[in-house]
């Protein structure tokens, strides 16, 4: 008979609850057609590429139909033998799944492109159900392969090269290095580097002109970039990883922007030229008119963001706009765009607030917080872009706004959830989480037709969330308390279950972001969460509270919403233990080591314990260049604090690793046992930054939950 099936089991087969549900969807300009990719069940972790047609028709709206499946197209259930490329997509996306995880379209969504085992394949999405997905047979490994606006030519990125292919499979090189083609060279083109995939949400250097003729396209130069290598300790007889990684205060890549003819042609490429030692940092591209280039560029201190067009026939650019901060400009997902009229689409940090501006006047409302601009749905005579933002005093949900010039926002989606929204045409996709039930519902709403809710396979969870929100002391700290199902009332060992660092936020009004937290609750826990300053959503004095200090007021605020909990809930503050992963594993072991008089244990998992050894586009916008001034990575380093722990300490990390290395948690060990202060180390042998291996992700949350019981009772 079969062992029972568990939470923690559960948790690691389905990827946390995310195989089986609706993802990566794209709607048509003209709103007739919705893509999507989602796999069959729960646990499957195959993506297929689905179409869900809606153009005029009698009768009611056909079901989904399958525009490609991996099982059919490949012959075997997964892809994997994936690109060294792809693999570090999946790494920085924080991919776990297989099949297709990522598809570009045409201008018009009618053709797809993917990458199954490095192999292209495109899908005709006007196609029936049993046609339209093939292989083209092209040079390869294949990575990032995007379609031209017609539909007619496919660009994609081989090795450190940028080729073109025709639909009959016949492609050709436009860009690359004469000489430097090889796997140890330096330069490639047409791929994003490190910190633009990891940090500023660029994951692409290719671009296509509106009519596919030409192509801007990224040089990169990791040359300058420091060598680090990623061993496998459990495999010495294999050689180290070699990766070029831009510690803080070290040198980026050389990163420049060309234009290329999509022919192949031999006219050497076409430099776009910008004040490059003012502004190192290419952070967005975009080509939305065949005589303008968009881009913006950033500051390595990122305190001043710039807006540039250019001229793709002669590589000049001129300045569209200019944002300032004493602290840092927020690089906003969407932004900049233009609207249909020409006016420039850009967000800013007004007074209180993060506004979006069409032209120069401020359209959203001043009381949300925009968060990203999804879709720009007016047109020549009416200016209407669509973002997704929330109030200013409530950051636990997230709701979609229509903001145009003259007139008042409209709010579109309503409620206490959390809403993500994808647009074309008049056709809108919502995505619906809240605390109601597990899950999310995905529904598609468009003129003269009934809505549709595609289907979602999810898990049910095993475990239910029993949520209790709460704003505690003046700055209104955004809490949940989770406690055993059917406490008696007893007081209850602590475990505090934070991130509690900027761009991620745990307090939501989602029932699947709080599932391992009432698991822990069921296991004799009271679970407390807590969103401090320096989690998105509050507006920019909250958001730039941590400038040149990642541990105080962070810490500062995990401490005061603990004790305001415990004035209403029975938490026995003798026993209070503190976990977290990433930013919330330095928060982890910072509590137990700052404040052992509040916190008795910790577990640290991939914790960042010496900010040096992070990269330079996260850790320099909030500490500075190390170069420069050393003293608040000085004053954050776990590193010279270990002498200070008296506390139960776990450290938990992957080997394998290349975001935050495992050097971060050997260095803070060495230091805590030339010191004298015991702790443990779980060392993860083949493990990333992610842990999507089903029975490491079990088993490290059994681990997890071993350790606090030992320590806290």
């Amino acid at each position: 008979m079969a062992a029972p099936d568990t939470f923690p089991r559960q948790h690691a087969r389905t990827q946390r609850f995310t195989l089986g549900d609706p993802r990566t969807v794209t709607v048509s300009p003209d709103g007739e057609r919705v893509v999507f990719a989602r796999s069959s069940s729960g646990d499957d972790p195959v993506n297929a590429l689905w179409v869900l047609d809606l153009a005029p028709t009698d009768g009611p709206v056909p079901a989904p139909r399958l525009a490609a499946d991996p099982h059919v197209l490949l012959g075997v259930a997964d892809d994997a033998d994936l690109p060294e490329a792809e693999r570090r997509r999946r790494e920085r996306m924080r991919e776990g799944a297989g099949g297709v995880t990522g598809y570009a379209c045409d201008g018009r969504v009618r053709t797809a492109a993917f990458t199954l085992a490095g192999r292209l394949f495109v899908a005709d999405l006007l196609a029936g159900r049993d046609a339209g997905a093939r292989e083209l047979h092209v040079e390869g490994p294949v990575f990032d392969p995007v379609p031209d606006p017609a539909g007619s030519q496919i660009a994609y990125v081989c090795g450190s090269t940028l080729r073109v292919a025709a639909l009959d499979g016949a492609s050709h090189l436009v860009a690359g290095e004469p000489g430097h083609a090889d796997a140890t060279s330096t330069i490639s083109w047409g791929s994003a580097e490190f910190v633009a995939a990891e940090e500023m949400g660029r994951h692409r250097g290719h671009w296509w002109s509106p009519d596919g003729s030409r192509l801007a396209v990224c040089r990169v130069d990791t040359a300058p970039v420091p060598t680090w290598w990623i061993a496998d300790p459990a495999h010495p007889d294999r050689e180290p990883t070699a990766m070029r990684y831009p510690a803080a205060g070290s040198t980026n890549a050389d990163v420049t922007l060309h234009v290329v003819s999509a022919d192949g042609s031999t006219t050497a490429p076409l430099e776009v030229v910008w004040d490059r030692q003012a502004f190192p940092y290419l952070a967005t591209v975009s080509w939305p008119r065949p005589d303008l280039i968009l881009l913006s560029v950033q500051s390595r201190d990122q305190r001043h963001l710039r807006v540039l067009a250019a001229d793709p026939t002669t590589g000049a650019t001129r300045t569209l706009s200019d944002d300032t901060d004493d602290a840092w400009v927020e690089l906003v997902p969407g932004t900049p765009a233009l609207a249909p009229s020409g006016a420039l689409v850009r967000c800013t940090d007004a007074p209180g607030h993060r506004a979006l501006l069409i032209g120069d006047e401020i359209v959203s409302p001043a009381d949300v917080q925009v968060r990203s601009v999804v879709a720009i749905v007016g047109s020549a005579t009416d200016d209407a872009v669509i973002v997704t933002g929330n109030p200013l005093d409530d950051a636990t949900v997230l709701h979609a706004y229509r903001c145009r010039p003259g007139s008042p926002a409209e709010q579109i989606t309503h409620g206490d959830a959390v809403h993500t929204v994808i647009a074309g045409g008049s056709t809108l996709v919502v995505r619906r989480a809240s605390l109601d039930a597990p899950g999310a519902v995905t529904t598609v709403t468009c003129p003269d037709r009934a809505p549709v809710v595609l289907d979602s396979f999810l898990a049910t969870p095993l475990v239910r969330p029993d949520i209790r929100l709460r704003r505690y002391g003046p700055r209104a700290l955004a809490t949940a308390v989770l406690l055993p199902a059917g406490h008696d009332g007893s007081p209850l060992p602590v475990l505090l279950d934070p991130y509690g660092g900027p761009h991620a936020q745990r307090v939501v009004r989602s029932s699947n972001a709080h599932l391992t937290s009432q698991w822990f609750a069921d296991h004799g826990f009271a679970v407390v969460v807590t969103d401090g300053r320096g989690t998105p959503g509050r507006g920019a004095a909250w958001e730039r509270a941590v400038h040149l200090d990642l541990a105080t007021t962070v810490l500062d605020d995990q401490v005061d919403a603990l004790h305001a909990a415990a004035d209403e809930f029975p938490l026995d503050l003798e026993r209070v233990g503190i976990r977290g992963w990433s930013f919330g594993g330095y928060l982890a072991a910072l509590a137990v080591i700052r404040r052992p008089d509040v916190f008795h244990a910790a577990v640290a998992g991939a914790p960042v314990t010496e900010w040096r050894l992070y990269d330079t586009h996260y850790t320099e916008r909030y500490l500075g260049d190390p170069t420069a001034d050393p003293a608040p990575y000085d004053a954050t380093s776990l590193v010279d604090e270990a002498a200070r722990l008296t506390r139960p300490l776990l450290l938990v990390h992957g080997l394998a690793d290349d975001n935050v290395v495992a050097a971060h948690t050997l260095r803070l060990s060495s230091a805590l046992l030339a010191a004298g202060r015991p702790h443990e180390v779980l060392p993860l042998v083949g493990v990333t930054h992610m842990t999507p291996q089903e029975v490491v992700a079990e088993n490290l949350l059994l681990h997890q939950l071993d350790f606090l019981r030992r320590h806290l009772g």
